[in-house]
């Protein structure tokens, strides 16, 4: 089986005040290991990104055992799924260097047209990904389940959270999340997270953010002039 591994510690910058790992930060973990493994697969910038196609996260799952710590070492291992013609399923397992099950994952990846932001066919394009699965991923298909909506607050996208493609990098929606749930805030520990990235939001786009809570779920959606994510966070209670 094609696994791709990586060991690394956490460093200041990686965790938040209580020293476990940030939200936003371990997405980018899981992001960074997918170009990565990407590349060593044969299918780097020279057969998407400098033909004009950009890879993009529609769907993210991932449960979460314990989120590690600073200064622990860490073992992230990531794989490709099988091919849905559009759709790239990708996997990932953090644990500690002995064994410890941290976080399992899962997200739905695609290619799009730079110029069109249309989605493209991969297998037009050459681009293909040898994948398998060994029977106990997390599956990724499916959105976030809504909750009842109480809050509401507007954002707008800046400079900072722009990345290459040219809109908010999915990432930073974790952080734009947890500034706002109060249970992230007061330290308490995060279950579960699950995300849809219905469109794009670019540089100095206006959102309306919407959120509520129950019983320690909480689910996010926002909004410019259609709806752009949807959000699903539990936690401890």
């Amino acid at each position: 089986m094609n696994v791709y591994e990586e060991r690394f510690r956490l460093k200041s910058k990686d965790v938040d005040l209580y020293r476990r790992l940030r939200c936003s930060r371990l997405f980018e973990l899981l992001q960074e290991a997918s170009i990565r493994h990407t590349e060593l697969l044969g299918m780097g910038r020279e057969k998407t990104l400098d033909r004009g196609l950009l890879w993009i996260v529609g769907l993210q799952r991932s449960e979460i055992r314990r989120m590690p710590e600073y200064d622990e070492q860490i073992l992230l291992r990531s794989w490709p799924g099988k091919t849905m013609r559009l759709f790239f399923p990708r996997y990932y397992s953090l644990e500690t260097v002995d064994g410890e099950e941290l976080v399992k994952a899962s997200a739905l990846w695609s290619l799009v047209d730079q110029q069109s932001r249309k989605l493209v066919f991969p297998d037009a394009w050459g681009v293909e990904i040898d994948g398998q699965e060994r029977g106990d991923e997390l599956d990724a298909s499916s959105p976030p389940r809504r909750l009842p909506l109480s809050e509401q607050v507007h954002f707008t996208v800046p400079y900072s959270y722009v990345d290459l493609n040219g809109h908010m990098n999915n990432t930073r929606y974790f952080d734009l999340a947890q500034d706002l749930i109060p249970a992230a805030q007061e330290g308490r520990r995060l279950l579960t997270v699950q995300t849809e990235y219905v469109s794009e939001a670019r540089l100095g786009d206006d959102l309306s953010v919407r959120w509520g809570e129950d019983d320690g779920r909480y689910y996010l959606e926002g909004a410019a002039e259609r709806c752009v994510f949807r959000m699903r966070m539990d936690y401890e209670i």
